[in-house]
């Protein structure tokens, strides 16, 4: 079998998943003979690169029903496109690939956890490969070899699943990696399109499209932040598309105002409009009662329509970074299924709704106004909060508010994620929080003694610190020996006030990863650095240019780091 994988490591790692799957020596008898039968190694490139691609075929059609359209599914995605698995397993659900039906008999598994074991299925198939893991080690993006995504092309045009479609302006494909355009006549109607685009496009649809009735979904991958020729370019989408599920079309500059017309989609399952600038909502998205993930994370100061309790199958709702609630405050508690709930504002939402709201997992909320009773409504929402496992909070209200925000994380036990964001004072006591792995500050003015609360956490594995977690003059920080025993990763970030720090030996023995971005006061790394043998990746941006040289071999400081294996510089600074 070996031999006929041509040397090619990816086709020796695809056979072994397939292999591995295989419990008896009849079955792997029958990997045997299709190696045989199909694999035929030729004396030139062309014909050993099609001899791995059948082996890369025998893994496919050895895929069960219910991952086939799983894997086609991933040929959207742009050549070497870091896939997120969130958004991933969103798309699966809202496309019918994941269904209550298919939730094993007598299991408690969600939606959203059976496909997360379809993808670990692919993983472990090997046809699928791992980006980023997080705090938890649980996979937060994926991608695709390139030789895999040529076959999931193939196979997806075979059985007409997708259509790619490439609008780049030539200029563009040449500063981006080119998506692989299939180009084989189509048996059928096209039911799934994803379409790269830039800002010279002149049209959001090839022609053919247009007003197609079986279309269903339609993504769109380009620039973060992209501004169409004429807004008139991308109204159409919301007009002529009515039967649509998916609907990707985020980072439009020019939208402004979200057409009327979305209100007649009210077969949408999915829809992202992230990072567009969008200032206007209507009331008409309330008629999109199968929505299940909708992405309001747009730009702008929105006045957002009171609609989503009519909604009630969704399950994650991004709300505006910034908004106000047009005539009264937003209704959520029809909402029972909503997993994930971010930017809930104490301004414009009912936090009592938060009682009803049995399956929430991540809350995001927004300190906007004054919480009056507080206490007892953190009462009566105590069985929804205790079943929260990622929590941010962005507090806005300044110098008299840091004891509710601590109110709030105090009543959320169970959370291995916690974010805080604007002034806390002081922490909780972080020992009441067993699972917490991953935390981020920012702008919290902690006093300096917190930093010994910090260090204590028995599991934090991943820990930021941002612009002004500590209060005003706090210019050096101390790692003491023996804390942060299970930290793997430290990020400091725009700590301007930030001159020194020190890392005592036996601090962080199991620290893998320090990244360090705009601490541009710091001319100077601790010695300390040298003692943890864990190390394998250093991280600068935009420091001063006085560390970078005292970093560089022969450098003053290079003895402390000459034992990490990976080390980057990116932007460095003038000083």
């Amino acid at each position: 079998m070996l031999q006929h994988c041509v040397g090619l490591p990816l086709a020796i790692i695809v056979l072994a998943g397939l292999l591995a799957r295989k419990d008896t020596i009849n079955e792997w008898e029958t990997v045997l003979k299709n190696v045989y039968a199909y694999i035929r190694r030729g004396k030139d490139c062309e014909h050993e690169v099609m001899g791995t691609s059948w082996v890369l075929s025998l893994s496919y059609d050895n895929l069960p029903y219910y991952l086939k359209p799983c894997f086609l599914y991933l040929g959207h995605f742009p050549e070497d496109f870091e896939i997120s698995v969130k958004r991933l397993t969103q798309l699966w659900m809202a496309e019918g690939l994941i269904s209550s039906v298919q939730q094993r008999q007598g299991s408690m598994e969600t939606m959203e956890e059976i496909a997360f074991s379809y993808l670990n299925e692919l993983v472990q198939r090997c046809m699928v490969q791992i980006g980023e893991r997080g705090s938890i080690r649980k996979i937060k993006s994926c991608r695709l070899h390139d030789l895999m995504r040529d076959l999931c092309l193939l196979k997806a045009e075979e059985e007409n699943f997708l259509q790619t479609v490439n609008l780049l302006h030539r200029e563009t494909m040449h500063a981006l990696p080119s998506p692989t355009v299939t180009k084989a006549t189509l048996k059928g109607k096209v039911r799934r399109l994803a379409i790269y685009v830039d800002d010279n496009v002149d049209k959001m649809v090839p022609s053919r499209y247009e007003r197609d009735e079986c279309l269903r979904s339609l993504l769109y991958f380009g620039p973060r932040y992209w501004m169409p020729e004429n807004n008139k370019l991308v109204s159409p989408l919301f007009k002529d598309f009515k039967l649509l599920r998916v609907l990707k079309v985020e980072g439009i500059e020019l939208l402004v105002k979200l057409p009327n017309e979305i209100g007649n989609m009210v077969h949408l399952r999915f829809l992202s409009l992230r990072h567009s600038f969008i200032n206007w909502l209507p009331s008409s998205l309330g008629n999109l009662i199968c929505m299940q993930t909708l992405d309001l994370r747009i730009n702008g100061t929105n006045v957002v329509p009171d609609v989503f309790w009519m909604m009630e199958q969704l399950r994650h709702l991004y709300l505006p970074f910034y908004y106000t609630a047009r005539g009264k405050k937003l209704r959520l508690a029809t909402l029972h299924d909503l997993q994930t709930l971010h930017h809930v504002s104490s301004l414009c939402c009912d936090l009592n709704d938060l009682t009803q709201l049995t399956s929430l997992r991540k809350l995001a909320i927004r300190v906007t106004s004054p919480l009056k009773n507080l206490e007892k409504t953190l009462k009566s929402t105590s069985s929804t909060l205790d079943r929260i496992r990622s929590l941010f909070v962005h507090n806005l209200l300044g110098i008299h508010s840091g004891t509710e925000v601590a109110q709030i994380v105090l009543s959320c036990r169970h959370i291995d994620k916690l974010d805080l964001n604007g002034r806390t004072v002081e922490l909780p006591d972080l020992q009441h929080f067993p699972n917490l792995t991953k935390l981020t500050l920012c702008r919290c003015d902690l006093k300096a003694n917190q930093m010994a609360v910090l260090e204590k956490q028995p599991n934090l594995k991943t820990l930021c610190l941002m612009e002004e977690t500590f209060e005003d003059g706090l210019d050096t920080l101390v790692f003491s020996k023996g804390s942060f025993l299970q930290l793997e990763s430290l990020s400091l970030i725009c700590m301007y006030e930030l001159r020194d720090f020190t890392v005592e030996e036996g601090a962080m023995p199991s620290l893998h990863r320090l990244c360090m971005q705009h601490c541009r006061g710091l001319t100077t790394l601790p010695d300390g650095l040298r003692h943890i043998t864990t190390l394998w990746e250093l991280s600068f941006t935009q420091m001063s240019r006085t560390l970078h040289s005292r970093l560089q071999v022969g450098g003053d400081d290079f003895y402390k780091i000459q034992h990490v294996p990976s080390i980057v510089f990116a932007n460095m600074d003038e000083d």
